[in-house]
């Protein structure tokens, strides 16, 4: 059984909706997972998505901002949306499906940006990623026996010395200071999580998924960052077949800065 997630920031579902469609047609994912929806819940265009197939659809959103939404074509129960840093920001859903035997808890997460500071006593905006990522710690992938888990989403920060264009120029680049770095691979120590993407390509090799708006020529410079992730519990790794980076969405018309991430399963 073939079964797949796609998670994608797609920088305003409403304006960017003919690329969602056009993913879809394409690439079928069984779960798309979407960040930066930047609409009100009654805003979101529901009947695009309903007519390729995806009857079930749960969302969390934010007016001009923000949001996070999970359009599946499998049922999800158990809808849930956790107030991160108690400001009320749309940053967080999740909810539990089925395939087979098996019943997962889907995360799906808009990680704060944080500013261009990096240094929460001028910029309050990163203190603010700072202390999202620190109530991250305490999410664990095997929180209920026999409930697996997936996290997916924008998590703003590229951990690893690959995920970025130059690990030396970005120490002091927001998205891959010392500080956020570390904080996220505590979320995942701490949480059992199992970075798929990095099962399936090895940690030496460059993996990006974000290449930013202001580069003239984003494709020569290749100046990417992995700043979306896609993350399980361990039980599920062995089942992962491939995880599947679209590069080219970069270049489609008016795209997102980020492009979308599948994984697939073979359960």
């Amino acid at each position: 059984m073939t079964f797949s997630i796609t998670t994608w920031n797609i920088n305003s579902v409403r304006l960017r909706m003919p690329i969602v469609e056009q993913f879809i047609v394409r690439h079928q994912p069984d779960i798309l997972c979407l960040q930066e929806i930047k609409c009100q819940e009654h805003e979101f265009p529901l009947q695009p998505l309903k007519d390729l197939g995806y009857a079930h659809i749960i969302i969390h959103g934010q007016k001009g901002y923000h949001g996070v939404a999970i359009a599946s074509r499998v049922p999800l129960a158990e809808d849930h949306r956790q107030n991160y840093c108690g400001v009320g920001d749309a940053r967080h859903i999740s909810a539990i499906f089925e395939r087979g035997s098996r019943r997962i808890r889907l995360h799906n997460f808009y990680v704060p940006a944080g500013g261009d500071e990096p240094d929460r006593t001028v910029n309050p905006k990163f203190g603010h990623k700072l202390d999202f990522v620190e109530e991250m710690k305490c999410l664990k992938a095997d929180v209920i026996p026999g409930i697996s888990s997936i996290l997916v989403g924008d998590l703003n920060i590229a951990p690893l010395e690959h995920d970025v264009w130059s690990h030396k120029q970005m120490l002091k680049i927001i998205s891959h200071t010392p500080v956020e770095t570390e904080g996220l691979l505590e979320v995942m120590s701490k949480g059992k999580w199992l970075d798929l993407m990095r099962q399936h390509v090895p940690a030496e090799e460059k993996l990006y998924t974000w290449w930013s708006y202001r580069a003239k020529d984003w494709a020569a410079a290749d100046r990417g960052r992995r700043l979306d992730h896609i993350w399980s519990s361990h039980d599920l790794g062995p089942f992962l077949d491939r995880i599947e980076v679209l590069k080219e969405a970069r270049g489609w018309n008016q795209p997102s800065d980020h492009v979308p991430v599948t994984a697939v399963f073979k359960f």
